[in-house]
């Protein structure tokens, strides 16, 4: 099996696909009996060996949909291998819809919450501040039901878990009614942006932009809440947003790999051809964009008053070494939160992502990119790369040793933990 960017490959015992609870419940009893390992894969979009075994690894490919959906709450029981996709769909036959989502629909909501995964907006916490409520299958083959309310500090675990308190059945989300967003995607200069910082995430409802290292340049993405009729989507759309981002990306992506002096040249010509484009459309359809161009990545949550210091620093280290790099930086907000593991503990964050093409070299700018973020208080989303341990990670999360024993008591053997856990948890 391999993950989404081909960086990981391993050979699991067994892969099951079950169809209930009950089957998950099942499995985990004959794991505890048998001594054997168990992981959860939803679409495998990490970066990090997360769900590698060697023993029972479980896809809820089979285990997908809604199971209750209250209209006038706004609440939604939804299985937990549910793909972000289909369940965007789901629930705006309901009319309803996610508060907020990050750029990617391919993950599991399960998958979603486990890492931290969030979208951008300073009103807006982590994906994993919507949910209520969540169900799951322990290490002692248990049902556990956890909310605000009822186990509040194992909900509070569990809200950002890495899959290590048990196996996630069911979570409860707390949904909007449906809406529709107007978004401007535009190139702009990078001074104009940088300058404009502050203000754009205070007076739009989502704003996040990309600088294109060795340019002047950013992209910029910005939206708001509309009221009129959504566009067609036509020829234009499809040529702008998967056409140019996917196929002519991927060409240039492939001539910078055989040709590495074509990197600057590469940013530039990307750069170059952002078209503003502006569409209003249902906000499931609009987070959310085609990535068919394969990467790997790091993402650091930094406090939100550092991002200036640490952006800097970023642009004047690249444009120093030299990287074979193009691909663009991506910088969100995000609101804080009371989640122990969650990276917006505590604060007001800034996130910024660094992406290298999947066939190219990328440890020493990731390293010198983390050097960075750790300088100026970072902590790394738990699904992208990084190359921090058990040790390191402590210092930075008030509550990992909270966490740590409530993991502990709910999978006293450790069946859910591999070998990349047992370094990252201790």
């Amino acid at each position: 099996m391999q993950n989404w960017s081909k960086r990981i490959s391993w050979q699991p015992g067994e892969v099951l696909y079950p169809r209930s609870e009950a089957e998950i419940q099942q499995i985990i009893l004959r794991a505890a009996g048998s001594g054997k390992n168990v992981r959860t894969i939803g679409t495998g979009h990490s970066f990090n060996p997360l769900w590698v075994t060697e023993d029972i690894l479980i896809s809820l490919d089979a285990y997908q949909g809604l199971v209750t959906v209250d209209p006038e709450t706004g609440l939604v029981v939804v299985k937990a291998g549910t793909k972000l996709r289909q369940l965007g769909e789901l629930l705006f036959a309901h009319g309803l819809a996610m508060e907020n989502l990050g750029d990617i629909d391919a993950q599991s909501i399960a998958g979603t919450i486990s890492t931290g995964t969030h979208g951008t907006g300073l009103d807006f916490g982590t994906i994993s501040t919507q949910v209520r409520a969540i169900r799951l299958v322990n290490g002692r083959g248990e049902i556990v039901r956890c909310s605000a309310i009822e186990n509040p500090e194992l909900f509070r675990a569990a809200q950002v878990s890495l899959g290590s308190l048990g196996v996630i059945t069911e979570i409860t989300l707390q949904c909007v009614p449906a809406y529709k967003l107007e978004l401007w995607s535009r190139k702009e200069e990078l001074s104009a942006v940088l300058n404009s910082w502050q203000d754009r995430h205070r007076d739009n409802r989502n704003f996040e932009f990309y600088w294109f290292p060795y340019t002047q340049e950013a992209w910029t993405k910005t939206a708001n809440l509309a009221d009129e009729q959504p566009d067609k989507v036509g020829m234009a759309n499809y040529l702008t947003e998967y056409f140019l981002e996917n196929y002519v990306f991927q060409v240039l992506c492939e001539a910078a790999t055989r040709f590495p002096g074509l990197n600057k040249s590469v940013a530039r010509i990307s750069s170059g051809s952002i078209p503003t484009v502006r569409k209003v459309y249902h906000s499931h359809k609009v987070y959310a964009t085609q990535r068919l161009v394969r990467f790997n990545e790091m993402e650091y949550n930094i406090p939100l008053e550092a991002h200036e210091m640490v952006f800097g620093e970023i642009v004047r280290t690249i444009t120093k070494r030299n990287y074979r790099i193009h691909f663009p930086i991506e910088n969100r907000v995000v609101k804080g939160d009371r989640i122990p593991l969650s990276p917006a503990f505590g604060r007001d964050s800034a996130y910024i992502a660094c992406h290298v093409y999947h066939k190219k070299e990328w440890e020493p700018f990731f390293r010198d990119m983390e050097a960075i973020f750790l300088a100026h208080g970072g902590r790394p989303h738990w699904g992208k790369i990084h190359f921090l341990e058990a040790e390191q990670l402590a210092d930075r999360y008030p509550e990992f040793a909270a966490f740590r024993q409530l993991r502990a008591e709910q999978d006293p053997e450790g069946i859910f933990l591999n070998g990349y856990l047992r370094e990252l948890l201790g």
